[in-house]
């Protein structure tokens, strides 16, 4: 099972390659146009963390899911 902070971590190093791959000249024009179109929704870093207080505070009010989804920590990467 895929914890919170796993999967915070897993969605930020993602952004941070769609970017690598978006910025590097030496691939094809077409995978940096299409790391460049992905990019364009895809959550950053900051946007997974305060997702993940988001749904730590509505947890901790009894609003929240089950589980949480993300984490707001880098602590255990």
């Amino acid at each position: 099972m895929t914890m919170s902070f796993e999967r915070t971590r897993s969605v930020a190093q993602t952004h941070a390659f769609l970017t690598e791959l978006a910025c590097d000249t030496e691939v094809p024009e077409r995978i940096r146009q299409n790391a460049q179109f992905l990019l364009r929704h895809f959550p950053t870093k900051r946007d997974v963390l305060l997702a993940g207080r988001i749904e730590e505070e509505a947890r901790k009010l009894g609003l929240g899911a089950f589980s949480t989804v993300f984490s707001s920590s880098t602590e255990d990467w």
